[in-house]
């Protein structure tokens, strides 16, 4: 574990710094979240941060390990098939408003990203552009109680190891459907832009079981 300590982490929550470090993969599924460690760390008594590994348990982000205590929860194969199930479903409501509210700057602002993206090649890069896009999607529905199960879902998503854009072929399909959700976005053509989102989701769910595969090898 490298955890580093931040100013930013005086005014987070300790659950908030224990998610932040596993989106950043500085926690590892699998990983032991050893309470007296992690409070060493980050300065803080061991009260709140078994409080905050309470939460993350509750939230189904750590698990009992082989061993006494948590570690960083792993995505079962059947529970992958279920995130990305219910993502795909959040998909299409987030598009088909985002249509509906999304404003022509905003749109305008997704089309610069995906001009942005074409110039990238690392993986790594890729996936964060990937997020930062979808994140933005999300903030052209205008609306907070889906960004709020969208935030909950992107938390249980970073659990999954690796990137899909380490796959070749991935990075191309994937940059031709980002173009493909804003074009429809932008021609306010919502079966469109659903449909274009969903294929995105299921082409991504397709690469990630590639991954799996490679990784049970």
């Amino acid at each position: 574990m490298n955890l580093k300590s931040t100013n930013r982490d005086v005014t987070m929550s300790p659950f908030e710094i224990l998610i932040a470090a596993i989106e950043k993969g500085e926690l590892l599924p699998g990983e032991r979240l050893q309470e007296t460690r992690l409070a060493e760390q980050f300065g803080l008594s061991r009260t709140p941060i078994r409080e905050a590994l309470h939460r993350l348990e509750t939230l189904g982000l750590a698990e009992p390990g082989p061993k006494r205590g948590l570690i960083v929860a792993n995505i079962s194969y059947e529970r992958l098939r279920q995130l990305f199930a219910v993502r795909e479903g959040l998909e299409r409501i987030a598009i088909q408003l985002a249509v509906a509210a999304a404003s022509d700057e905003e749109i305008a602002l997704l089309q610069n990203m995906v001009d942005a993206e074409q110039t990238l090649t690392d993986s790594q890069a890729l996936h964060d552009h990937n997020r930062l896009f979808h994140r933005q999607i999300y903030r052209s529905t205008h609306n907070p109680y889906l960004n709020e199960m969208l935030d909950n879902l992107r938390i249980h998503l970073s659990l999954l190891r690796g990137t899909t854009y380490a796959l070749p072929e991935r990075a191309e399909e994937a940059k031709n459907e980002h173009q493909a959700i804003v074009d429809a976005l932008a021609r306010h053509d919502s079966l469109a832009a659903q449909e274009a989102a969903c294929q995105h989701i299921r082409n991504g769910y397709r690469a990630r079981l590639a991954i799996v595969s490679q990784l049970d090898q």
